[in-house]
């Protein structure tokens, strides 16, 4: 269950946390291994904070990880096994399969800031448009800020009338963090997540909202 307060303005998307709101988000961890071999907490932790205003949702993510990988220079091809920061988000938290519909979305953000998920043609789309991504390294540590356009699911690829949700006070969405660790090699070694999976593969959030955390937003 994650709670996200309102900021009074909207945030400079900067990898700078320094807005009041950031200082009063509670932090949540991401420390579900899904794929790979355990890990340590110098290759790879993180955690995370979420906030919003009428237009936007935004989270923050800290991450440690010893060696940032971006060897896929196509935005579309292999984007999952680079070093990427994974955001899933489900309008209307009301669950369910998403892998080639807008019932949810799962942006895949690169290190060049790009977000990446599979559209509705079954083929990866570029959804650069809907977000805002920056992020800066502080000694060990990486600060990733997002801003994030929410879309129902009556949202059309290629459409110029898409119109976001406007957020309010109450709402309730579903939401799930992740971070792709490649150290160097042609795959991704670890794959880890803010959510237990407790059945079936841990990988599936890309396809099934079902898995995703309920997230409340609170004035």
């Amino acid at each position: 269950l994650y709670i996200a307060h309102r900021s009074a303005e909207a945030l400079d998307i900067d990898g700078v946390a320094n807005e009041p709101v950031w200082q009063a988000a509670e932090w949540h961890d991401i420390d579900n291994l899904w794929l790979g071999p355990e890990y340590t907490a110098d290759d790879f932790s993180g955690r995370f904070r979420v906030a919003w205003t009428e237009e936007r949702l935004y989270i923050l993510v800290e991450i440690v990880d010893d060696v940032l990988i971006d060897t896929h220079r196509d935005p579309l091809v292999q984007y999952w096994d680079d070093d990427t920061l994974e955001i899933f988000v489900d309008e209307d938290y009301s669950g369910g399969e998403h892998r080639f519909n807008h019932n949810a979305f799962a942006y895949h953000f690169s290190l060049d800031n790009r977000a990446i998920d599979l559209g509705t043609d079954e083929r990866p789309r570029d959804y650069t448009h809907h977000v805002a991504s920056a992020w800066k390294q502080y000694g060990d540590k990486l600060i990733w800020e997002v801003a994030i356009d929410i879309y129902a699911d009556d949202y059309v690829d290629g459409a110029t009338d898409n119109t976001p949700v406007e957020l309010a006070g109450g709402k309730v969405m579903g939401l799930m963090v992740a971070y792709c660790d490649n150290d160097g090699s042609e795959l991704r070694e670890n794959f880890i997540g803010s959510e237990i999976v407790l059945s079936g593969p841990k990988d599936r959030g890309y396809i099934d909202a079902g898995l995703f955390g309920s997230l409340t937003l609170e004035e």
